[in-house]
């Protein structure tokens, strides 16, 4: 069955303006009602004009500056605004094909390669187009579904053959001082750091968050924010505000934690 045309809006970020024009100008052909509301070139850009002109779709570049399309999106998701506008349909588009056989077929998202194939277009249109149609009869304004697909997708990829981390070695004036993992309570992406924090200490070391996840054991370190993980049997308590935010808080520590939307199914009553 041919579906209606669907009135939309659309935001496109890709850093290459030529390419950016040519998607706008395939997407004229593929989806003549659909209307771009912004072009921009970085991810930064791409959130903050999402947000002040709520598209229905995005089309997403991978590799940007500043923030990537992914972690855009994930961006978006933390501070889209509740009981609003559904979150956008996501469209990455990418020339690199390791990011296309990765979780990118469930319904929640699509991808483009580049250079765009208008046959691929149009199915991706008729894919997005479908996806809003069903969206107009829901009352999510965050699908499940996009939630769980870019917590795949952000997943650090499996390296068999990084060792585990054991310990931290982190510099203290003119020493360096170690840590052992099975101390640590939590790590915390701060500016060019990263905090470590432990039952009585706080450290930090250069080592960026996302190199550190694929030696953490995933069943005693949980992320819970992309910029922090924290020890599972460490967590005290987490709660939930009138936006229906978490934030959760570690035994013996009186900072709280932020818990993004990505992750906080993991936090459900037994």
């Amino acid at each position: 069955m041919t579906l209606s045309p669907i009135p939309a809006t659309a935001l496109i970020a890709e850093d290459e303006p030529l390419l950016a024009a040519a998607l706008q100008a395939e997407l004229a052909r593929a989806w003549p009602e659909l209307r771009i509301v912004a072009v921009v070139g970085d991810g930064t850009s791409a959130v903050a004009r999402t947000l002040a002109h709520r598209p229905a779709v995005l089309f997403l570049d991978i590799r940007m500056p500043g923030l990537n399309g992914l972690e855009a999106a994930a961006q978006l998701v933390d501070q889209w605004p509740p009981g609003g506008e559904p979150f956008p349909a996501l469209v990455f588009v990418t020339a690199y094909d390791q990011y296309a056989v990765q979780a990118f077929e469930s319904q929640a998202v699509d991808y483009l390669l580049k250079p765009i194939q208008a046959a691929r277009l149009a199915r991706t249109v008729q894919r997005v187009q479908a996806l809003l149609s069903n969206r107009q009869t829901s009352s999510d304004a965050m699908d499940p579904g996009t939630l769980a697909q870019l917590r795949a997708l952000l997943a650090p990829a499996a390296a068999p053959a990084a060792p585990a981390l054991n310990v931290i070695q982190a510099s203290v004036g003119a020493s360096i001082r170690l840590v052992p993992v099975k101390e640590v309570l939590a790590f915390e992406a701060a500016d060019k750091y990263v905090r470590v924090l432990t039952a009585d200490t706080e450290l930090l070391i250069r080592t960026p968050l996302k190199e550190l996840l694929p030696q953490l054991d995933r069943s005693v370190f949980w992320q819970v924010h992309r910029g922090a993980v924290v020890r599972a049997e460490a967590i005290h308590s987490v709660q939930r505000d009138e936006a229906g935010r978490l934030s959760l808080r570690l035994r013996g520590h009186a900072q709280a934690f932020a818990v993004s939307r990505l992750y906080a199914a993991r936090f459900k009553p037994m």
